[in-house]
C-alpha cells in the first residue's frame, strides 16, 4: 500500500455533465453508463495519501458513488464553475481526518480567486461551532513536494483565466493531468516529457475557442507519446463505443469511476 499509483476519474464530462439538461441527442439517451458524465475531476492516491484535482459541483455526488475515503491535499487547476464550486464539500473530510487541515494548492491568481470566492474558509476553527472547512491555501508557481512525490504545474491556455494541469511523479511513475486547455505552450510541453500516463481534456470535433478538438488532442498525444493516453472533459457531441472504434490502441476515452494503476 505505501507504495500505490493510482488515478480515479470522479468525472470525465464538460461543463454541463452528460446527459444535459433537456437533451434528447444519442450520447444524452445512450443507454452506455460510460456515457454518463460527470463534471471532470481526478482522485489520486499516492500511498496512504489521496490528492483531489479539482472540486466541481458534483463532488459530494461523485465521493459517495465511488466511496472515497479521504483528501489530503487538493489541486485546482482553474477558477471555472465546474472545477470549484462543490469546494465546500471537502469540510467533510476535514471531520472524518480528525479536523486536519487540507492543503490547496494551484498558481497565484487562482488561489486569491478562491479566498474571495470562499471568504469564509480558513486554516483554523472559527470558534463559533460552525461548520466549516479547514483548508490551507498554497500558492504555487513551481515544482513542489507533497507525500514523497514531485508534483509540477503545468501552465496551459485556456481563455483568460489562468490555467495548469498538473504532472506528479511517485516512486518511479508518472502521470500529467490537463483537463481544460485550447494550446499548450512548448515550455509546458517539455515538462511533460517521458510521462507514463498521459490524461488530456478532449472535447469534441468541431473546433472550440478555448478547449481542444479530437485532432488537436491527437497531435498533443503524439507529441507528448506517452505509453498510455486518456481523454477526458468530453462532450455529449462523442459516443463513448464510437471514440474507442476510432482511436490508436494506446489512446481511450476515460469514462466516470475508471481506475488507473501506475504502480
Amino acid at each position: 500500500m505505501a507504495d500505490t499509483f493510482t488515478a480515479q476519474f470522479l468525472g470525465t464530462g464538460t461543463s454541463v455533465g452528460v446527459p444535459l439538461i433537456g437533451c434528447t441527442c444519442p450520447v444524452c439517451k445512450s443507454s452506455d453508463p460510460r456515457d454518463n458524465r460527470l463534471r471532470s475531476s481526478l482522485y489520486v492516491t499516492l500511498g496512504e495519501r489521496a490528492l483531489l484535482i479539482d472540486a466541481g459541483p458534483d463532488l459530494r455526488a461523485q465521493c459517495l458513488r465511488w466511496q472515497v475515503p479521504r483528501v489530503d491535499a487538493v489541486f485546482i487547476t482553474h477558477l471555472h464553475a465546474d472545477h470549484i464550486f462543490g469546494f465546500d464539500d471537502v469540510r467533510r473530510f476535514n471531520t472524518l481526518q480528525d479536523n486536519q487541515v487540507i492543503h490547496c494548492y494551484s498558481g497565484p491568481e487562482t488561489i486569491d480567486g478562491m479566498r474571495r470566492i470562499f471568504p469564509y474558509i480558513s486554516n483554523k476553527p472559527n470558534g463559533q461551532g460552525l461548520y466549516r472547512p479547514l483548508i490551507e491555501f498554497c500558492p504555487v508557481i513551481a515544482p513542489f513536494e507533497a507525500f514523497g512525490a514531485r508534483i509540477i504545474p503545468l501552465p496551459v491556455v485556456h481563455g483568460k483565466a489562468e490555467t495548469n494541469g498538473i504532472r506528479i511523479d511517485f516512486n518511479g511513475a508518472s502521470l500529467a493531468y490537463v483537463p481544460d486547455v485550447h494550446e499548450i505552450p512548448e515550455s509546458t510541453l517539455a515538462l511533460m516529457a517521458g510521462v507514463d500516463v498521459l490524461i488530456l481534456n478532449m472535447l469534441r470535433e468541431r473546433v472550440h475557442p478555448t478547449h481542444l478538438t479530437l485532432s488537436q488532442s491527437l497531435a498533443y498525444a503524439e507529441r507528448i507519446a506517452a505509453p498510455k493516453t486518456f481523454f477526458t472533459h468530453l462532450s455529449h457531441d462523442l459516443l463513448h463505443a464510437d471514440l474507442v472504434a476510432q482511436l490508436p490502441p494506446q489512446i481511450t476515452p476515460a469514462y466516470d469511476g475508471q481506475c488507473i494503476t501506475l504502480i
